[in-house]
């Protein structure tokens, strides 16, 4: 059974998915899910340029498995009459018991919304009182993540309360009109209450100096441990993770900054690992298998028992 793109926008929604993910990641800490490092590959083209990168993500939780495969190809926006997206998946969900395989089905826009409910989850648990939020990039997930924090930060949908900064003025000025939100500097996107990081930069674009003392800062993009959006001075905040693995391997801003993870986001969520007294937060996601066989979990059960869902 193949799942397209198309049929799981009709099923996945922000309501059901992000509680689903907050209780993946307490799993994920509480040692509940197997999910080995993602392996990537560099794809280079036949002149030994490099292109993009290939990427195997498999998982075992509950009563299910799954591996998704993703590429990253940033030439792609650039293809003209193409429209393929830079980000590209496919998830294989398994059963458990079995080893039977279920369904696969299109990845990307599971990708996409699981991202944004895990900044929605660390959002609602690490800064609740938020006012503001800045926004840094103007790709897909900058738009997901403002329809994904608007589900638990009701002050989000005010007037002004949202923030835009890209290096692409056009495009950030784009997604403020459609979404309701201002297009800025990137000096006052940064000092919001709550700032997300979905640039494609490889070296840091977001300052310390810009940010407000008790802002949260959640950093979803440069996933590679040479590549940086954060500099040092904003990961001297309480670093909180998604996986301490992952972070530890996979992030450049955690590796070249030296900062040690203090807990991961699971831990908070469970009560097994304190809340930051005061000061500044920076949450890093990386993104895990865990969630995106949680969305998959999602489509699967809608689509199978469609009253239910309804």
């Amino acid at each position: 059974m193949y799942i397209p793109e198309e049929k799981i926008r009709q099923v996945l929604t922000y309501e059901s998915l992000i509680p689903a993910i907050r209780q993946a990641l307490i799993d994920y800490s509480a040692g509940r899910v197997e999910q080995p490092l993602r392996q990537v590959l560099r794809v280079k083209d036949t002149a030994g340029k490099p292109i993009g990168w290939f990427a195997v993500m498999p998982v075992i939780s509950g009563e299910y498995m799954a591996v998704k495969t993703v590429t990253f190809y940033p030439g792609n926006a650039s293809l003209g009459g193409r429209h393929l997206h830079t980000h590209l998946a496919t998830i294989e969900l398994l059963d458990r018991a079995t080893g039977e395989p279920l369904a696969v089905m299109d990845g990307r826009l599971i990708t996409e919304m699981r991202t944004a409910a895990v900044s929605a989850v660390a959002a609602s648990a690490l800064a609740p009182s938020a006012k503001t939020l800045g926004i840094l990039g103007s790709g897909v997930q900058a738009r997901a993540h403002i329809q994904a924090l608007r589900h638990v930060q009701p002050a989000f949908r005010e007037p002004g309360s949202i923030r835009i900064w890209s290096r692409n003025p056009e495009k950030s000025a784009a997604i403020a009109a459609e979404l309701g939100a201002n297009a800025t500097s990137i000096e006052e996107a940064a000092a919001s209450d709550v700032v997300v990081t979905v640039t494609s930069a490889i070296e840091p674009v977001l300052h310390g100096k810009w940010l407000a003392p008790e802002s949260l800062v959640i950093a979803v993009g440069a996933i590679g441990p040479n590549l940086r959006e954060l500099d040092d001075e904003t990961m001297r905040g309480y670093l909180i993770a998604e996986s301490r693995q992952g972070s530890e391997n996979e992030s450049g801003d955690v590796i070249l900054s030296g900062a040690k993870v203090q807990a991961e986001i699971g831990e908070i969520l469970a009560g097994t690992a304190p809340m930051p007294a005061a000061g500044r937060r920076v949450f890093k996601s990386l993104g895990m298998a865990i969630e995106d066989l949680t969305g998959a979990v999602q489509v699967w059960h809608a689509l199978k028992h469609p009253l239910k869902h309804l």
